[in-house]
């Protein structure tokens, strides 16, 4: 069994390792959505930068009123490079060439660094824009996050553009390790954590919905299934996480000869279950790809 997902810092840990190592503390936002604001709270929260030390832009006005409220400076896209070192590239894949062009002109191209959540903008497509606005050498970081990142549990990846350097990889490492973990890959690789994590909670939310649906047609009252449910897959997943044993061989541990586990076991198998989840994956994954162009 493969090593177990890489653990996220201490909060607290990851403020002092990032100080160390004089990480980006001033944070820009093209794009003040939940995504963002998820990314913002959670990097506040583990003392790795101040809500003062935020700027964020948005089309959006009750958006920027969000922002203002939490107490984070709302900015002008070409006035984002002037008060941030790392700016998060957090619009829709439709406006991202737009967004920088706008701050192409005004980048440090040695000390900027670009992170794009972007879903399905390829790095060549970030790095063209920005050489196309005058830019041909900035700093470019791919992300992909997933929603779990609103509640502090991000399953992420990322891959470094041409220009980026192994200490803009680290440095990115430290902030998105304070909402989640997250894994260096091979670009090629995002269309896969895209199939996999990225869209992998709506495969567990119908889990959870499907497992209490069956919790109610046992006599389970709604909200005592879907609480029970819930905590099961998270609780598993604690599992696999913290024990570092292979699923099947956890799975093994709950099923006793001849039980009510085995039972139900058998229905999944009978399901196709394994395919099932497998096939959404490769679609996901290969639906990227065609988003993306490839």
């Amino acid at each position: 069994f493969a090593q177990p997902p890489r653990a996220r810092q201490p909060p607290r840990a990851a403020a002092t390792a990032a100080t160390q190592a004089g990480a980006m503390a001033k944070i820009g936002f093209l794009g003040a959505g939940n995504m963002a604001e998820a990314l913002m709270k959670g990097f506040v929260g583990a003392g790795l930068t101040s809500w003062g030390h935020i700027s964020a832009s948005d089309v959006y006005q009750p958006r920027l009123d969000v922002m203002t409220s939490l107490g984070a400076a709302c900015r002008a896209n070409s006035e984002m490079a002037a008060h941030a070192d790392t700016i998060f590239v957090a619009v829709k894949p439709g406006q991202v060439a737009g967004v920088l062009a706008e701050i192409a002109p005004t980048l440090d191209q040695s000390r900027h660094v670009l992170v794009s959540i972007a879903a399905g903008v390829t790095i060549e497509t970030l790095e063209g824009a920005l050489a196309d606005a005058g830019a041909p050498d900035a700093k470019v970081v791919r992300v992909m996050p997933n929603t779990p990142c609103f509640v502090g549990e991000t399953a992420s990846a990322y891959a470094l553009g041409r220009r980026a350097t192994p200490e803009d990889g680290a440095a990115v490492e430290k902030l998105m390790g304070a909402v989640g973990t997250i894994h260096k890959v091979d670009e090629k690789l995002l269309d896969a954590v895209t199939g996999l994590s990225g869209s992998g909670p709506a495969y567990v939310f119908m889990t959870i919905e499907a497992m209490a649906d069956g919790g109610v047609a046992a006599g389970l009252p709604r909200p005592i299934a879907l609480n029970l449910a819930a905590q099961t897959v998270l609780g598993g997943a604690k599992m696999v996480l913290e024990t570092g044993k292979h699923p099947g061989e956890l799975k093994d541990m709950v099923c006793s000869p001849g039980g009510t586990t085995i039972a139900g076991v058998h229905q999944l198998e009978k399901a196709g279950l394994r395919s099932a989840f497998m096939n959404a994956v490769t679609a996901a994954a290969n639906r990227s790809k065609e988003l993306g162009g490839k």
